[in-house]
């Protein structure tokens, strides 16, 4: 979704009109799930998928209609056994899919996106809201409105103030919905947690940068010795820090809530340290590498401490998806394996 958004927010300021094509409901064996996005070009190029060369295909057909009329489509697309072969499914499935068009001339389309833009550079939680209007077949900006757990960007009205209470008491277990009232509204949450934080600057934390960057997350890697944490040795992290002493963590560097941290510093003291403070942060996600005899251990000081228990099982300990990995880049793999599962449930 962090791609989508910042690529429909760079096309609307070079003034290029695009038609965004979303899974509105799906199932079946069908590849992809509700609310995946992806942007097809008046020339047909696309960015994102939503599932495969077959279904893609009928969908960008369709688009040059929507870029004509300028009105929106829905179409339910199935997909036999036969075409899924051809996809390469094992079996066929039902998708709905919503084909937008998204004029780059609307001043308030591009004032939404550029919103949702800068609030996922700062790394904020935000809920982008579409009316779908069956009267007109036409999504205008002022169709759209982004909410956050204190904010409302958007022309306000009554139903929509109703909605964002709403949205706002289950806040941060949002999934993709339709709402209906008076009229539709897609719900589409824009969970920034595609930031995350490497504390430890060893040879695992070099494999999962390398595999973070693959996905698109946002990776910062952290650590207390220059000759660890340095580009030469990241050249994929997006940024790297040298802090004084892992005491002074949040201090020194700003991890928002909604971030993960992966903890593999080089010994258990670091980890505690490091642990005690991502765990006063609250933040969305905590991994720790290590065994269950150093979880049983660190655990038990830092309830001695006064931490309470109901925090400590939040904690991800063994970190990663148990695949028995032993190698650096086995247990990366298995590492960036859970932040995916984590994410997507």
């Amino acid at each position: 979704m962090r791609k989508i958004i910042e690529g429909i927010a760079s096309h609307l300021e070079s003034q290029h009109d695009i038609v965004v094509a979303t899974i509105l409901e799906k199932s079946g064996s069908a590849p992809r799930e509700a609310g995946t996005k992806m942007l097809i070009h008046r020339d047909m190029s696309i960015e994102g998928t939503i599932g495969g060369g077959l279904l893609e295909a009928m969908a960008m057909k369709l688009a040059s209609t929507v870029f004509e009329t300028k009105k929106y489509l829905i179409e339910d697309f199935e997909l036999s056994n036969a075409d899924a072969t051809q996809a390469g499914m094992v079996c066929g499935g039902e998708v709905r899919v919503l084909l937008e068009y998204v004029d780059a001339l609307d001043i308030q389309n591009i004032d939404i996106y550029h919103k949702a833009h800068e609030l996922q550079e700062v790394g904020e939680d935000f809920v982008m809201i579409t009316k779908v209007s069956s009267k007109t077949n036409i999504i205008l900006g002022k169709d759209k409105w982004i909410c956050t757990p204190t904010d409302i960007y958007g022309i306000e009205n009554k139903e929509i103030g109703v909605i964002t209470q709403s949205l706002r008491e289950n806040f941060n277990r949002l999934k993709f919905h339709i709402f209906t009232g008076k009229e539709r509204y897609i719900v589409e949450p824009c969970s920034c947690i595609d930031r995350l934080y490497i504390v430890g600057a060893g040879h695992v934390s070099q494999q999962i940068a390398a595999l973070t960057k693959e996905l698109g997350i946002y990776t910062v890697v952290i650590d207390d010795r220059e000759e660890f944490s340095n580009k030469e040795r990241f050249p994929s992290a997006d940024e790297v820090h040298v802090i004084a002493s892992y005491e002074g963590l949040f201090h020194e560097v700003k991890i928002s809530k909604n971030s993960y941290i992966v903890i593999v510093t080089r010994g258990h003291s670091f980890d505690k340290v490091v642990l005690a403070q991502a765990l006063r942060g609250h933040t969305k996600y905590i991994g720790m590498i290590g065994s269950k005899s150093k979880k049983n251990h660190l655990y038990n000081e830092l309830l001695s401490e006064g931490f309470m228990q109901k925090d400590l099982d939040e904690v991800h300990c063994p970190i990663g998806v148990p695949i028995n990995a032993q190698t650096p880049e086995e247990i990366a793999i298995s590492i960036v394996a859970e932040l995916i599962k984590v994410k997507r449930s």
